[in-house]
């Protein structure tokens, strides 16, 4: 899949380098900004439910 990515990105390796930097940046802020706000009230990590 990485092949086929690096492959149908444009121009140079430096400039594919960039471009690639861009592409986790945006997955990374839409997943932060947008997707886990979403899940938050579905997976409450705070809840313990273990006891001694």
């Amino acid at each position: 899949m990485y092949g086929w990515l690096w492959r149908r990105l444009p121009g140079n390796t430096v400039v594919r380098l960039l471009v690639a930097a861009v592409l986790v940046a945006v997955a990374a802020a839409v997943l932060w900004y947008g997707v886990f706000p979403l899940l938050e009230p579905i997976v409450t990590l705070d809840e313990v439910t273990v006891t001694r």
